[in-house]
């Protein structure tokens, strides 16, 4: 039985394409690298696949943050501080849940993303609900970033 883990999504196997690993038995963090070369030119957003989706329990989701050496020396950030995989983003209908992270380059020069850099951390959290949940209520997801509505 799976209980939470990665996977290369389709689109990207046989591309050379590494599963996260923690680089230190205390790492919280599983890292993340690109599956292509992506340019973020200044003062835009830009679009990195990872060739990868994630699998894990009903009650948790996939905390993604950016490497903070990549934000201090060169002025980027996730447009949205914390980008959050729920855990029914995997195998969805649009994407396969393949995880793309957004990155916002703040900087005057463009940067220069190439496959397999380090780009990010992804952390596995759990999480609570309220007791007035209605789970009964939500419609299963159909659809890729942004399918729940904005």
């Amino acid at each position: 039985m799976k209980i939470r883990g990665f996977e290369i999504v389709n689109e990207y196997k046989g591309k050379d394409i590494h599963l996260p690993v923690r680089k230190t038995s205390l790492s919280a963090g599983y890292d993340l690298e690109s599956a292509d070369d992506v340019l973020i030119l200044p003062h835009t957003v830009g679009l990195i696949p990872t060739g990868l989706k994630a699998y894990m329990q009903p009650d948790e989701y996939l905390g993604v943050h950016i490497r903070s050496g990549l934000s201090i020396k060169y002025n980027l950030s996730l447009p949205n501080s914390q980008g959050i995989i729920d855990a029914d983003y995997y195998d969805n209908p649009a994407n396969e849940g393949h995880i793309l992270i957004a990155i916002a380059n703040h900087s005057n020069q463009p940067f220069a993303v190439t496959k397999g850099m380090r780009i990010a951390q992804a952390i596995f959290y759990k999480y609570l609900v309220t007791d007035s949940d209605a789970t009964e209520l939500h419609e299963p997801r159909a659809g890729g970033l942004g399918s729940t509505g904005y």
